[in-house]
């Protein structure tokens, strides 16, 4: 189910996109059909190819993009082996657990980069895609990009670790806000909270994109590494722990019966009838 063993990407099935040019390793969502739905295959490659850029010394920033009008409108529920098994209910929790906790480590190879990464954000931003683009050091968004977490409104919970990035960007009563209530908010809003740091109308974003990334590149990258792994070290001083508890709750969530209240509902398009069960 997850491929935890290949080292290769087929071309058929790229979800991410590697093209390193003027020290800038360009990663770009490629599946804008799906909206770049995000899949436990996109997790394996983000973290291949985050390997890969870690120890080559022509990258000096990492520029996170997206091809289409979404960045990532979140999972991805028609890839292959979107589902995990089990011989039993704790057997299926228990692979939800270590799977979600391979996920974190996948995670941790991009957001541990010691390149600065920069996330370049226009269209739907939610669920996951926002958790990704809240593992980025910089965020900048155009200004039609939509942001939200809506995970408790299918039942599950925030997998990825959004909601605690958010707790220590913008505090913890926004992070519950957002959430526990799913809601979404403009960019003009994430900008106001810190979530994003600079807005750009949409047909600059690319061309402002490559600037503040360049800016960066510029300087120099003994100092630039240094400088990110200090203030790393300060803000995220709990999260290895907190991410452990939001593996387990993710695990338990997504063997629920309210999960599959949740999804069915959307499905459907009707409301669901959570039951806590």
């Amino acid at each position: 189910m997850i491929d935890t063993t290949s080292t290769e990407i087929a071309q058929a099935d790229e979800r991410i996109r590697l093209v390193i040019e003027d020290g800038i390793a360009f990663l770009t969502l490629c599946r804008p059909a799906t909206l770049n739905g995000w899949s436990w295959e996109s997790t394996r490659q983000l973290g291949l190819l985050a390997d890969r850029i870690r120890f080559d010394p022509a990258v000096r920033v990492v520029l996170l993009r997206a091809e289409g009008r979404a960045f990532c409108a979140g999972i991805d529920v028609t890839a292959p082996g979107g589902a995990i098994t089990g011989a039993s209910p704790a057997e299926r929790t228990r692979n939800y657990y270590e799977g979600i906790r391979w996920a974190h480590e996948r995670f941790a190879v991009l957001a541990r980069l010691p390149q600065p990464v920069v996330a370049a954000v226009q269209g739907y931003c939610l669920g996951f895609g926002f958790e990704l683009a809240l593992m980025a050091d910089v965020r900048i968004a155009a200004e039609d990009a939509v942001f939200a977490l809506p995970e408790a409104q299918l039942g599950v919970a925030v997998d990825a670790g959004g909601d605690l990035r958010i707790a220590r960007e913008a505090g913890a009563g926004w992070a519950k806000l957002l959430a526990l209530t799913g809601r979404r908010i403009d960019a003009t809003t994430a900008e106001r909270l810190g979530l994003v740091q600079l807005l750009v109308p949409r047909d600059d974003l690319d061309t402002a994109a490559r600037e503040l990334a360049s800016e960066i590149a510029a300087n120099a990258p003994l100092a630039v590494q240094g400088i990110k792994r200090a203030i790393d070290a300060y803000t995220d001083a709990a999260l290895p722990q907190a991410l452990d508890r939001v593996a387990l709750t993710a695990a338990l969530t997504l063997t629920s019966e309210d999960c599959r209240e949740g999804y069915t509902a959307k499905a459907t398009r009707r409301p669901p009838h959570f039951t806590g069960g």
